[in-house]
């Protein structure tokens, strides 16, 4: 839907009137797109404590965003990278006043900010005070900027290990996504230091596709999913960093679904689309646009782990739980069924397959597995009693799982949480609670769901565990 305020404010009589009222003047997002796929300018690496990050410019460089060396003379910087591993001290933050003040003000628009911290020191409160400081930091330069700017917090024990988490962050795919603390790990004793790299065959959705003999003949392309055990590993193309992978998006008939399943395939992975079976012909249709085959399925079926599993003999790389749906009311008028039927679709399926999938070993090691939270979850919402709850449950689903998973799976676990996302839902919504929406953000607009499905892309090939990434622009809202 269109954002027609946006479109005011880029008109003459648009500025003039909002600069005067101190109104949000939101910046067009630069967005990934195969003609712009990164950053158009330097990038600036700076310094900020006693002790830099070792290999850190070799990092950067392998991310295909080399730092700048020497002056930038006219040029402004598309990004500016500040390692803070090394601040240890109160004091020591003197030099992230003293290193980012000079240049925040020349970042081009649409450009990023990314500070890197290190873990806190559970045996060092110094260290642990000097470096929880950046995080509030960097949520308040994020409100600060302006501008489709974002920044952003990685903790990291050394620069290898963020490097996919810098590759998304530095990029047009971030968009939407700022005021996040992200902290990455080394996941090579799990199996991560290979990679994935045979293309899957695409099953397709034809009239003789296998999803219309039933869920258990539903994926013969799962046969070939290079997670399988004796599959031929290397280090991916970073273009196609899913190339091999078999990934199962849930809802995806329609909405941020179809976003996640169309990214996913770009990346390389070969896509199943699940829904309902009264979304099948939709579901047909996107599984069509991706190269991918679609499994009409009810995901809140008791046996639907089982069936997911029987449709995919290959097992699965890149679990994305993605159906939810939304009953409104507030709690005085709420029925029962409106509260369980909200409850069973957003979280207990999310349990129940989630749990039936490992078990089995649907879900292969070194697989991912990511989640749809909401900001709804984390700073509630009136008239979402039954929503929120279920969308909260979702980050504590997360963070249980997710050391657990990992340590006896090999897999991750994390989610996105969205916050305002354009989309058919928001459209509904009445005009002035939408413009509301939109607005309280440091964006100042509403995201799209391309934004989510960029994020859920880079939690399926990124060191992260145990996260949950809002994409809300940093909303006013929440945590």
């Amino acid at each position: 839907m269109a954002d027609r305020y946006a479109t005011f404010t880029h008109t003459a009589p648009g500025r003039f009137l909002t600069r005067r009222l101190g109104l949000p003047q939101p910046v067009p997002l630069r967005r990934w797109s195969p003609l712009r796929p990164a950053l158009e300018g330097p990038v600036l690496l700076l310094t900020a404590g006693d002790i830099p990050l070792p290999g850190l410019h070799e990092s950067l460089t392998r991310t295909g965003l080399p730092p700048h060396n020497g002056p930038l003379g006219s040029r402004r910087p598309a990004a500016v990278v500040l390692d803070a591993t090394g601040v240890s001290t109160v004091a020591a933050l003197t030099d992230v006043h003293a290193t980012l003040h000079p240049v925040v003000r020349s970042i081009a628009p649409c450009g990023r900010v990314v500070v890197l911290g290190a873990p806190l020191s559970p045996a060092d409160h110094h260290q642990a005070a000097a470096q929880q400081a950046l995080e509030g930091f960097v949520r308040s330069l994020g409100k600060e900027l302006g501008g489709g700017r974002t920044v952003q917090l990685v903790r990291t024990p050394s620069a290898p290990a963020a490097e996919a988490t810098l590759r998304f962050l530095l990029s047009p795919k971030s968009a939407y996504v700022s005021g996040q603390v992200v902290e990455v790990g080394d996941l090579s004793e799990y199996g991560e230091s290979a990679e994935y790299a045979e293309s899957v065959e695409s099953g397709g959705c034809a009239a003789d596709s296998a999803y219309a003999g039933g869920a258990e003949h539903a994926v013969r392309a799962g046969e070939a999913d290079a997670t399988a055990p004796g599959a031929v590993l290397q280090l991916p193309h970073p273009a196609r960093p899913l190339a091999g992978r078999t990934a199962l998006v849930t809802g995806a008939a329609h909405g941020i679904g179809t976003a996640v399943a169309e990214v996913l395939a770009r990346d390389g992975a070969h896509v199943v689309v699940l829904d309902v079976p009264s979304a099948e012909p939709d579901l047909c249709r996107v599984a069509e646009r991706v190269g991918g085959t679609a499994l009409p399925l009810d995901i809140t079926a008791d046996d639907a782990g089982e069936r997911i599993a029987a449709a995919l003999p290959g097992g699965l790389g890149v679990l994305v739980h993605n159906a939810g749906i939304t009953r409104d009311r507030r709690l005085t008028n709420m029925a029962a069924d409106r509260w369980s039927s909200v409850l069973d679709v957003n979280l207990t399926s999310v349990l129940r397959t989630t749990d039936f999938l490992l078990k089995s070993g649907t879900v292969r090691r070194g697989g991912r597995i990511v989640a749809t939270a909401s900001i709804a979850g984390l700073a509630g919402n009136a008239g979402q009693t039954n929503y929120a709850a279920s969308k909260a449950g979702i980050v504590g689903f997360v963070r249980s799982l997710a050391p657990r998973a990992l340590a006896e799976h090999g897999v991750t676990v994390n989610a996105v949480a969205p916050g305002f996302i354009e989309s058919r839902m928001t459209a509904a919504v009445p005009m002035l609670i939408r413009q509301a929406g939109r607005r309280m953000n440091s964006l100042g607009q509403g995201g799209l769901p391309v934004d989510v499905a960029e994020t859920t892309a880079w939690l399926a090939t990124g060191a992260v565990n145990g996260q949950v990434i809002r994409v809300c622009g940093q909303s006013l809202l929440g945590a």
